[in-house]
């Protein structure tokens, strides 16, 4: 049995977590961080996806996280060693997942801070349901736990309100947005000045843009440039790099 389907049914329909909980989802096997960014997607989580410690960091320097679900065999740094690291700066709560499930690594993960141990293959069912009883004993409601804290991305006089989900121009004036443009633009935000490519957007993006279809990227980019960069004037937001992807130009600061 295959860890996690990709089946698009949600799984324990038990009482919603408030917020929208940030999953940050560490694998480096990319089909099988994709399916369990989907299926926590669909059961209403956000998610990011990581394949190293690299970008690990990369997303708890810019974005509050409310649960790590850490790999332990990774390129690099270990989960094991990524484990302590997180748990000397922060207290946001981790899982450890692994194909490997001898007692002595169960253990050395929970000496080591991790709050949850789920060895590789396990059902959907049980990710789904250790994650919420993770969450709910961090009360993440009431306490959002992360690196970074605020509910408002703020750049070149723009503001996101990702509690809201509401884009707001400089003249203080509502920006609609359809769900796959703001998905996009949080993308973005949460990678200020970095080249991203079409792929990696795909991902960031949380995959509502399109089923892994390239051109998809470039007509969302296209509509939010009309959005953010709506007179011949405006200053750039968003920049083609040729070859390579687009990147966001503005710094961004959360408030």
């Amino acid at each position: 049995m295959p860890p996690v389907s990709p089946d698009t049914e949600r799984e324990g329909r038990g009482s919603p977590l408030p917020l929208e909980a940030h999953i940050l989802v560490v694998e480096d096997d990319g089909e099988m961080r994709t399916l369990i960014a989907k299926f926590l997607r669909l059961n209403g989580f956000r998610v990011t996806g990581a394949r190293n410690g690299a970008e690990m960091w990369d997303t708890l320097s810019l974005s509050p996280v409310d649960l790590v679900l850490l790999d332990v065999m990774l390129p690099g740094q270990s989960g094991l060693d990524l484990c302590r690291t997180i748990r000397a700066r922060s207290e946001v709560p981790i899982i450890m997942v692994t194909a490997r499930g001898e007692e002595a690594d169960r253990v050395a993960g929970l000496e080591l801070g991790a709050d949850d141990y789920l060895p590789k293959p396990f059902s959907r069912p049980e990710l789904l349901a250790r994650i919420r009883a993770v969450l709910r004993r961090a009360q993440v409601g009431a306490n959002r736990t992360g690196m970074v804290s605020g509910d408002r991305m703020v750049f070149a006089d723009w503001t996101l309100d990702t509690r809201r989900r509401e884009l707001a121009a400089p003249d203080g004036s509502a920006v609609d947005l359809s769900s796959g443009e703001y998905d996009l633009l949080l993308a973005f935000c949460e990678h200020p000045q970095r080249v991203l490519s079409r792929d990696q957007l795909l991902d960031l993006a949380r995959n509502r843009i399109s089923d892994s279809i390239d051109r998809s990227v470039d007509v969302m980019v296209s509509r939010l440039r009309r959005k953010l960069e709506p007179l011949p004037d405006s200053p750039s937001i968003i920049k083609t790099i040729r070859g390579a992807g687009y990147m966001f130009v503005p710094a961004v600061a959360r408030r």
